[in-house]
């Protein structure tokens, strides 16, 4: 954790203190149970894991599950999606590109909904859910669409020059070469003048 970016700490130190808390808050559904606020790296570790420990039967078979409130599960101009800053926040296009990629990539199942907290036809949700068993198969799933589940949200941000998802996906490419994402012009604000 001490050699992670700044920009990474708070998350990891939020995933530390949630696993540390995890059986006195007797998780069953709901926002106690929710974790992995941490980049794809981040969340594939995690996810491993967990997979590991089924495998070697520490834990039984767990799902993965996310509704919304994620960096590409949500289009939603009043929260989510406020951080984007060339004028298409209102483009519900995240959600259903995290969708398909996911259902493609691995996830047991997806759901594409409408409400999550801001008032329905707010915002647009796309959720799934990822069964891990313990096998090889969950092991591929797992790594191949939580890779897709968060850099697809980062690219979609770093397109619209939001500064946190450029740096994001930049540091997500040079951990991973074969991720090529287009970066954004920015604009020289004094020009506007």
């Amino acid at each position: 954790m001490k050699d992670a970016p700044t920009q990474v700490q708070q998350q990891m130190a939020d995933n530390i203190q949630w696993i540390k808390g995890a059986q006195q808050n007797k998780l069953v559904v709901g926002s106690q149970a929710r974790i992995l606020y941490a980049d794809s790296e981040g969340r594939m570790k995690i996810a491993s894991a967990f997979n590991k420990a089924i495998k070697e039967g520490h834990l039984d078979t767990i799902i993965l599950g996310r509704d919304h409130h994620d960096v590409s599960g949500t289009d939603s101009p009043y929260r989510e999606t406020s951080n984007i800053y060339d004028g298409s926040r209102f483009t519900a296009d995240m959600a259903i590109q995290n969708v398909i990629g996911d259902s493609f990539r691995g996830a047991t199942w997806v759901s594409i909904h409408n409400g999550g907290g801001v008032g329905w036809g707010e915002v647009i949700n796309g959720g799934f859910g990822m069964v891990l068993d313990g096998s090889n198969d969950a092991q591929r799933r797992l790594e191949n669409m939580l890779f897709w589940d968060v850099n697809n949200g980062i690219a979609r941000r770093s397109w619209a020059r939001n500064k946190e998802a450029v740096f994001a996906i930049k540091r997500e490419m040079k951990r991973n070469p074969n991720l090529k994402v287009t970066l954004p012009n920015f604009v020289d604000d004094s020009l506007l003048n």
